[in-house]
C-alpha cells in the first residue's frame, strides 16, 4: 500500500486512522510503542524528528514522490489536499477549518493531556494545583466547543479534518473526567460522529 501510518492507540493516532477511513484510503499500520520508547528509534526519527506519533509515509505523494509527514495537524491537511475531501477548496470556506484545527492543536489536546498527566501523580499535594488548573481549562475548552456547535452539525458547518482532530481528544472525555451531558451540543456532535461507519473503523483498527 502507498500509505504507512506510524502510530499508537492515542488520541493523536486515532485522528489519523479516522481520517484515512473516512477518505477511503488504504493504508498499513506500523505500531510505535511509546511506552517502550520506540518513538526514539533512529529509523522513526528520520520521519518524525520530534519523537512523537503519529507520522505517515506516502510512496505515492506529490509528483509520484515518496513523502513523510509528522505532526497530526500537518498529516490531516496533507490528506485533505491529497484527496480533495474534508478540506474545502475555497479559502473562505477553509478559514474555519483551519481555525478549529489550530484550536485543537494548541489547546484541545495539550490541556486534557495535562489532565491525564496530573491524574497519574500519586502525591496529592503535587497533583492538586496542576489538576485543578488543567481541568478548569479543559472544561472551558469544552464550553467553547459547545457554543460553536450550537445550531451547527460540525465545527466548520461541513464535516472536515477539524472534526476528526477534535474527535480524537473528545474520545478520551471519560479519562479527563468530563461528562458530555454537561455539554449537550458536544454530546450530539460526538454521538453523530461515532455512529459513522468509517469513524467506527478508524477507532477499531489496531494501532498497538
Amino acid at each position: 500500500m502507498a500509505i504507512t501510518l506510524y502510530a499508537w492507540n492515542t488520541p493523536n493516532g486515532r485522528k489519523i486512522s479516522v481520517a484515512l477511513e473516512e477518505m477511503d484510503l488504504p493504508y498499513d499500520v506500523v505500531p510505535v510503542n511509546i511506552g517502550k520508547g520506540e518513538q526514539h528509534a533512529e529509523a522513526f526519527l528520520r520521519i518524525s524528528p520530534n519523537n512523537r506519533i503519529p507520522a505517515l509515509v506516502d510512496t505515492d505523494g506529490p509528483d509520484g514522490q515518496t513523502v513523510s509527514i509528522f505532526e497530526s495537524g500537518a498529516i490531516l491537511l496533507y490528506l485533505g489536499e491529497k484527496t480533495g475531501r474534508f478540506l474545502p477548496a475555497s479559502l473562505l470556506e477553509r478559514i474555519p477549518v483551519l481555525e478549529w484545527l489550530m484550536w485543537q492543536m494548541g489547546g484541545f489536546g495539550p490541556m486534557p493531556g495535562q489532565v491525564h498527566h496530573f491524574l497519574g501523580v500519586a502525591n496529592e499535594a503535587d497533583q492538586k494545583y496542576g489538576l485543578k488548573r488543567y481541568s478548569d481549562e479543559t472544561r472551558r475548552l469544552y464550553g467553547v466547543l459547545d457554543r460553536r456547535l450550537a445550531g451547527r452539525e460540525y465545527v466548520a458547518d461541513a464535516l472536515s479534518v477539524a472534526d476528526f482532530a477534535i474527535l480524537g481528544w473528545a474520545w478520551r472525555h471519560e479519562r479527563h473526567k468530563v461528562d458530555l451531558a454537561d455539554f449537550p451540543n458536544v454530546q450530539r456532535w460526538y454521538d453523530s460522529l461515532m455512529a459513522r461507519p468509517a469513524v467506527k473503523r478508524g477507532f477499531e483498527v489496531k494501532l498497538d
